[in-house]
């Protein structure tokens, strides 16, 4: 019976422990300079207002804990005192985070986080930013080396806002987080955000209508492989900047005059290239759901493919964003009509904006060689 009795015992002090063991996911920590404070977690959505999921008090030593019964959702959050706050970045596995620091450098991600690995590199790389010690061109390079979509898209995000020259990291960065998770809340806010950083760029560049004599607007989309490819990229040659489709009947016969000046001077340092009109235009997606928008831009991605192959296009630049007359660079350089093509020299800048035929490309070419 005694026997009996400890066993008993035993099983419910083990009980009691599991029950005491808090469920679900906990953020603790302290934070010195804020004692008998508030602090709270935020929910937070690319591009729009944070939510407000729990609050506890600070005690007088500086101690917090939160506790969320069910979980934190993969996701970002703020843990915020006041208007002083770090990111955080769950992927719905953590159990305990702890999040300490000094309110006075609290924002500066001058943190110490144990829990998340996602949270912690997050805010290496945040405070990397703030010291300058992280360019632009790192954070592009995280962005596509990072197994984290998540944080590599939130970086994107806190290091260039609303920058339009930069929308094409973020874009790659979106594009990473959709095939994550196509789902996913926080990519469809993230996509709605860069869509309207993108329009209003559009409107800004194109009012400064593209001219002789001044620099070649950057333009840097994926080619059919996905590889991004910049036009800058080409300074030291002289560029055909060619707009163009499979669908455009005048495109593919003028193509061989095309064709024809390549082959004669691509061992002189002339290169060309060539931006497709191809796809589904972002104008026309009210209505059409997310798998036919994806349905329609792969069939115009297969007829680019298939005209470059077709019309002997060897040159190794190609691009397109897949959205037809909602092309970035067809607004950016104010294409209404196609074929277009603008001719650039080898120090990247705009020096003939109508070329057309054989012996006219070849003309103007000359005389930057």
């Amino acid at each position: 019976m005694n026997r009996f009795i400890q066993v008993v015992s035993f099983a419910l002090l083990l009980l009691g422990l599991w029950s005491c063991t808090p469920k679900g996911t906990t953020i603790q920590g302290t934070i010195k300079g804020a004692e008998n404070l508030q602090v709270f977690v935020d929910e937070v959505a690319i591009g729009r207002a944070s939510t407000v999921l729990s609050k506890a008090d600070i005690n007088a030593t500086g101690k917090y804990s939160i506790n969320f019964p069910e979980g934190l959702k993969p996701g970002i959050y703020n843990l915020r005192v006041g208007a002083k706050k770090v990111n955080l970045v769950m992927d719905g596995s953590e159990k305990v985070v702890t999040v300490n620091g000094d309110l006075n450098t609290f924002q500066d991600y001058a943190i110490e986080i144990e829990g998340s690995s996602d949270s912690k590199l997050l805010a290496n790389c945040a405070r990397l930013i703030m010291e300058r010690q992280m360019s632009a061109n790192d954070v592009g390079t995280f962005v596509d080396t990072t197994k984290s979509p998540l944080v590599g898209a939130f970086l994107a995000y806190m290091a260039f806002g609303n920058a339009g020259p930069y929308i094409a990291t973020q874009q790659r960065a979106l594009e990473k987080l959709q095939k994550a998770d196509p789902n996913s809340a926080i990519a469809a806010a993230y996509a709605e955000y860069l869509s309207v950083i993108e329009q209003q760029y559009i409107a800004e560049q194109s009012s400064q209508v593209v001219q002789v004599g001044k620099p070649a607007p950057e333009i840097d989309l994926p080619s059919p492989s996905g590889k991004r490819m910049k036009l800058s990229d080409l300074k030291g040659k002289v560029v055909l900047l060619d707009f163009w489709a499979s669908w455009c009947g005048p495109c593919r016969g003028e193509n061989p005059n095309v064709v024809a000046v390549y082959n004669k001077y691509k061992d002189k340092g002339f290169t060309i290239f060539s931006v497709s009109l191809d796809g589904f235009d972002d104008r026309r997606t009210q209505g059409a759901t997310p798998a036919q928008i994806s349905e329609a831009r792969e069939r115009g991605k297969q007829a680019w493919v298939q005209a470059i192959q077709a019309d002997n296009l060897t040159w190794p630049y190609h691009v397109s964003d897949l959205k037809h007359w909602g092309a970035a660079p067809a607004a950016i350089y104010g294409v209404q009509g196609i074929p277009r093509a603008f001719m650039i020299n080898k120090e990247g800048l705009v020096v003939a904006t109508e070329v057309r035929g054989a012996a006219n490309i070849e003309a103007e070419l000359l005389k930057h060689l």
